[in-house]
């Protein structure tokens, strides 16, 4: 008698999570009925209205009108010199030159969808499948083979690409490295950590390998440090930063992500960093996926680096949680 009074469908707390974790579950389902029923619906319309050619053509010229123009890497490479003192010039040459190639892939195959609707050129399979996540909202997995991981839509996809592209033109712009680094622009994360340890390592002369980081959460005005960069643009899923109290609170109800304030990377020798029990180390994905491969430099496609943050619980309690940090959300 006893258990039929217990509910058919258990609540989160019953295995640790917060009780918002029911909204991510149904959400999660509500997304995976919707792209299946966009699979069953035909690719030509019928009767009145727009037609399927004219609403893909639409959307290439909106996506190409709103899409800059490539990076002049002549330009770059005399701006910003490979110099021994600043290693962020090599990363900057090489976030335009993988830009390039991705914006590259996107307006060339655009190009050819628009030819290929009048008939001009033929519609091959890739193509095709071009046209056919357009009219859906997908992101071709012609563009995604090139691109850094995302699980945008579309639209959005496209209006995330256009603001890493600004991003790094006003870098280029400016003439100098921004004080504070929008570290979920970067199509390579990795390189712009590699960089901001090397620039530590060449000016003080310790090698590269015995360092890691030391974590900052900063409060109200920053200012640039001497050593070190700061970054922002990271999200908090599972949990929230309480500025008051410079630590991790439980998520308030109904709100599934939290903007991180700004964070201080210092580079210190590894064995002098040291990891308290008031501490959590939260790891960094760059999609909510958490989940990657190794790629052929040894780095996860997915996962970033982990950050110590100050708790006032056990650290056991935020990985019960799932708590994580995310370069960019979903929507």
């Amino acid at each position: 008698a006893y258990i039929r009074t217990l509910p058919l469908i258990p609540k989160p707390l019953v295995f640790g999570l917060h009780a918002n974790a029911d909204i991510t579950k149904d959400q999660q389902e509500a997304g995976n009925l919707f792209r299946s029923i966009l699979l069953t619906l035909p690719k030509q319309s019928s009767g009145g209205g727009t037609s399927t050619e004219d609403t893909v053509n639409g959307l290439v010229d909106q996506i190409l009108s709103g899409m800059p123009e490539q990076y002049d890497l002549e330009a770059v490479n005399a701006a910003f010199p490979i110099v021994y003192e600043d290693s962020m010039n090599t990363c900057l040459r090489q976030e335009c030159i993988r830009y390039n190639r991705l914006t590259s892939v996107i307006k060339t195959s655009l190009a050819n969808v628009r030819k290929a609707v009048k008939g001009l050129v033929v519609m091959n399979k890739e193509l095709e499948e071009v046209f056919s996540c357009m009219l859906v909202g997908k992101v071709p997995n012609l563009w995604l083979n090139q691109s850094y991981p995302s699980l945008k839509p579309l639209g959005s996809y496209v209006s995330d690409l256009v603001q890493r592209l600004n991003g790094f033109y006003e870098w280029i712009n400016s003439r100098k490295a921004p004080e504070v680094f929008w570290i979920s622009g970067f199509y390579f994360t990795q390189s712009f950590l590699t960089a901001a340890s090397q620039n530590f390592a060449r000016k003080w002369h310790i090698p590269i390998d015995l360092l890691g980081f030391r974590f900052e959460v900063q409060k109200g005005e920053v200012s640039v440090p001497e050593d070190g960069v700061l970054v922002d643009g990271l999200f908090l899923e599972g949990c929230r930063w309480c500025s008051e109290k410079d630590q991790l609170e439980e998520s308030q109800d109904k709100v599934l992500h939290s903007s991180l304030p700004v964070l201080w990377l210092k580079p210190e020798k590894k064995s002098e960093i040291v990891t308290g029990e008031g501490q959590y180390r939260c790891p960094v994905y760059k999609t909510s996926a958490r989940r990657g491969t190794l790629s052929t430099t040894g780095h996860s496609t997915n996962y970033v680096l982990s950050v110590d943050l100050t708790t006032g619980v056990p650290a056991q309690h935020w990985i019960t949680r799932g708590v994580a940090l995310l370069c960019q959300l979903d929507d």
